[in-house]
Order: structure tokens, then C-alpha cells, then sequence
């Protein structure tokens, strides 16, 4: 400990949160769900027009564009319990909250887009390189892409939204922050809507070469190019949960802005440790190792500590805090990170 120093009285106290989604974790949690339901709509539409078009014209590529909306569609489903059953809050029996029950059920989707798109997709293409039947109606198909897209794009609108107006907080590219991101349902319905649009495109043009060359052979790969563009987005998918299973690290941005908003208050003089873990979609486990202000025995320092605990749990974007105190050999850590950061930006 040592003698008063002049800080803020807060911490953490400007209402940020880990993806800067505003004022609160919980806040964004309302158009997470939206995103979700727009694109469970979108795709339920896409797959039934789908269906009928492929069992109307035979086209491959209309056979794999049905599978991969249907994998959407049932994809949403998990989205939709994972941000639910993640969103609640710890209790005895789990002390760092449901958050990464989130990235489970988001496993299961992107293992579901997986088989049920990719493989279904590649199989049926493959199968079909082969065939020579003709296609009954090539009009049926432009009519249903068509409308595919416009309401794939509405969907794909919708997550933009939300992730580009966290990435302008932020001060970073959209894509980088989709990736980065510890909101799973936001990524995974980024990433399949956007794949959704270029699967529509591929179909597009397997199909419109398959009219003017005659040759089913170019719809049959269409076919399989859908599978292995779903095969490449639910590799991610499935990789980026699984990071964040084991315990992702935020990035150095995070834990600049958490070690700065420990500083800024007034009974923390330094801080000599620091670690930061994501526990859930903006939520955070945090352990620090800090010097309290002034020279209080033993149980007034304990009492100290575990108010300054108490104090940033009360914030939406943490969890669980563990503090400890420093030895007066350890070397202070400052954020000088920190400085470069978004005001109130915390992933």
C-alpha cells in the first residue's frame, strides 16, 4: 500500500462494454435476438421457395442451395437457445455464468451447416456430374434466386447493422471485429448470410451456364462449390467457438481499457497483474494484483479488496473479479495501450 493518490472515483463506471455494444452486455442482447429472429424468417422462407424450385426444375445447384437454407434455418434454432441459456446469470452450481454455453449451441450449428449444407451440397453435385437430364424450367429458378437474395440481403442487412456500429465505436474494420467478437450468434449469422449471398451467385451462374451451353455438368459444380463455400465458413465457425471454449484471451485493447479503469480509482494506487478472460459474450473473469491506496491493516485491506470486488461485479461486462494484493518489488503495469483505444471500447 502506499500514501493517497489523486484518481476517479470510478471504475468501469462509463458503461462500456467488451464489443463496446453500448451501455450494458445485457443491452445488446435485444438485437442479438433480433438479428436472430430476421434471419430464422429469412431463411425458413428461402428454404421452402427453394424446395419447390428444385423439385420443379431438377437443378443441382437449386438442391444445394435448399440444403444450405434449411442448415441455416435449423442453425438459427441453436442461435437462438445459445443466446438465451447463455444469458443467464452465475449461481452456485456455476460461478462464471452460462456465457460459454453460448459458444456450445453455436458449435452445434456451425457442425450443423457442416453436414447437413456442405456435405449434403458436395455429395448431390457430385453425383449429379454425370447426368444428362434436362432442366424443365430455367425461369422457375431465376425467379426464386431472385427473391432468395432479397430476402438473404434483408437478413445480412440486419447483422451489418449490428456489427458495424459496434466496429465505429471500436475504431476497426467490420470484418475484423465479426471475427474477433466474443457475441457467437452475431458472427454465425454474419458469416451464413454472407455466405448465403455468394452461394446464391454461384447458383446463379451454374445454372445460367447449364441453359446456354446445354451441359448439366456446370450446375452439377455449382453444386459442389455452395458445399465447399459452407464447408470453409463452418471450419471458422466451428474454429472461433472453439477458442472461446478453451478460454480466449481478449485482445490487448481489453485489457488496456480494464487495467486503466482499475487506475482510475481512488482507493487502487498501481497494478502489478492483470488477466482478463472471456467467460461468455461480453463477460469477463478478471484477476489483478493491486496496491491499495493508503496503509490499513490486515482486515481493513481484505475488507478493501473484496469491496472493489464486489464494485466491479456490479458492472454488466463482469462476471467474476478476484483481487490480490502486490509486493513492493513487482513492477507496475500501465496502459499505455489504453490510451490509443476508443473511449470506453473494451474488446
Amino acid at each position: 500500500m502506499t500514501t493517497p493518490a489523486a484518481h476517479s472515483s470510478t471504475a468501469m463506471g462509463d458503461g462500456s462494454s467488451p464489443e463496446g455494444e453500448g451501455s450494458s452486455a445485457e443491452g445488446a442482447k435485444p438485437e442479438s435476438s433480433l438479428t436472430v429472429i430476421v434471419a430464422f424468417t429469412a431463411n425458413l422462407l428461402v428454404a421452402v421457395a427453394k424446395t419447390i424450385a428444385s423439385l420443379l426444375t431438377g437443378s443441382a445447384s437449386m438442391v444445394a442451395e435448399a440444403a444450405h437454407s434449411w442448415a441455416d434455418t435449423g442453425n438459427e434454432i441453436f442461435l437462438f437457445v445459445a443466446d438465451r441459456r447463455g444469458g443467464r446469470r452465475r449461481d452456485a452450481d456455476h460461478p462464471l455464468g452460462y456465457g460459454k454455453e453460448t459458444y456450445v449451441w453455436s458449435m452445434f450449428a456451425a457442425f450443423g451447416l457442416f453436414t447437413v449444407g456442405a456435405v449434403v451440397s458436395i455429395y448431390h453435385g457430385i453425383s449429379e456430374l454425370g447426368s444428362a437430364e434436362e432442366e424443365t424450367s430455367f425461369v422457375v429458378n431465376y425467379v426464386v434466386l431472385g427473391v432468395s437474395a432479397c430476402l438473404e440481403g434483408a437478413s445480412f442487412f440486419q447483422a451489418l447493422r449490428q456489427a458495424r456500429g459496434v466496429a465505429k465505436k471500436r475504431r476497426i474494420p467490420v470484418l475484423r471485429h465479426v471475427l474477433g467478437s466474443s457475441n457467437s450468434t452475431l458472427r454465425a449469422v454474419f458469416f451464413e448470410d454472407a455466405a448465403a449471398l455468394v452461394g446464391l451467385l454461384i447458383a446463379f451462374l451454374g445454372i445460367f451456364l447449364h441453359q446456354v451451353t446445354g451441359s448439366a455438368v456446370f450446375d452439377a459444380i455449382g453444386s459442389i462449390l455452395v458445399g465447399v463455400l459452407l464447408g470453409v465458413v463452418a471450419v471458422v465457425l466451428i474454429d472461433r467457438n472453439r477458442r472461446f471454449l478453451i478460454g480466449e484471451s481478449p485482445t490487448d485493447e481489453v485489457e488496456s481499457t480494464v487495467l486503466r479503469r482499475l487506475l482510475e480509482r481512488d482507493d487502487i494506487d498501481r497494478v502489478t497483474y492483470l488477466h482478463t478472460e472471456f467467460v461468455g459474450p461480453s463477460r469477463l473473469y478478471v484477476v489483478a494484483a493491486v496496491d491499495i491506496v493508503g496503509n490499513a491493516d490486515e482486515e481493513h485491506v481484505a475488507v478493501a479488496l473484496r469491496r472493489i470486488e464486489r464494485a466491479l461485479e456490479g458492472h454488466d461486462i463482469v462476471e467474476e473479479a478476484v483481487l490480490t494484493l502486490s509486493t513492493p518489488d513487482e513492477p507496475s503495469l500501465t496502459p499505455a495501450k489504453a490510451r490509443d483505444a476508443a473511449p470506453g471500447s473494451l474488446a
